[in-house]
């Protein structure tokens, strides 16, 4: 396709069907390769121990959910795929808005571009995104939304277990993310 792409035209489009993610970003089809074993793991234990966290704090009207589409901004054309969110509506849906992500979850790789990093943080910040994760190669950082955008509350490195900032406190053992 050529010139922007709408986000319905994303949507409607066909998604490969071997792992690989399309996202639009500024309007622009990005394609990311499949998650390979360690991105996946990762991934599985962050969502994990929100859900955890979820179900300890009694909070059911909260949904974890691994790599959904996320609508962040029809005029700037843009709609990712997190690793993982924690939605506050009705989970039976194909597509959600930034305003009902509470949490989005990035597992980066080495794939991952800083352009690519930079926009994405901040088109979470720009929707209102409270709480954003990033993790990579066994580290991790926990982020608030303030109205300056996204302010470091946690930083930990393999091996170090922390309690991570979102809509209830998620205790990380960073060990297992490597």
């Amino acid at each position: 396709m050529l010139g922007p792409v709408p986000i319905e035209e994303w949507f409607a489009a066909e998604h490969p069907s071997d792992g690989s993610r399309l996202e639009l970003i500024l309007g622009h089809l990005h394609v990311t390769p499949p998650q390979d074993a360690l991105h996946q793991h990762a991934m599985a234990k962050l969502a994990f121990a929100a859900d955890k966290a979820l179900g300890c704090a009694c909070r059911a009207d909260l949904t974890v959910l691994p790599g959904v589409g996320v609508r962040i901004s029809t005029p700037l054309r843009t709609a990712l795929i997190p690793d993982v969110v924690v939605v506050d509506i009705d989970s039976d849906r194909p597509l959600f808005d930034a305003e009902n992500v509470l949490l989005a979850v990035e597992v980066w790789s080495s794939d991952n571009t800083k352009a690519e990093r930079e926009t994405k943080v901040a088109a979470y910040a720009a929707t209102g995104v409270p709480y954003l994760w990033l993790a990579e190669a066994g580290t991790f950082k926990g982020y608030r939304l303030t109205g300056n955008g996204y302010r470091l509350e946690v930083q930990a490195e393999a091996g170090e277990t922390i309690t991570a900032p979102g809509p209830v406190p998620v205790k990380i053992d960073t060990s297992e993310l490597a």
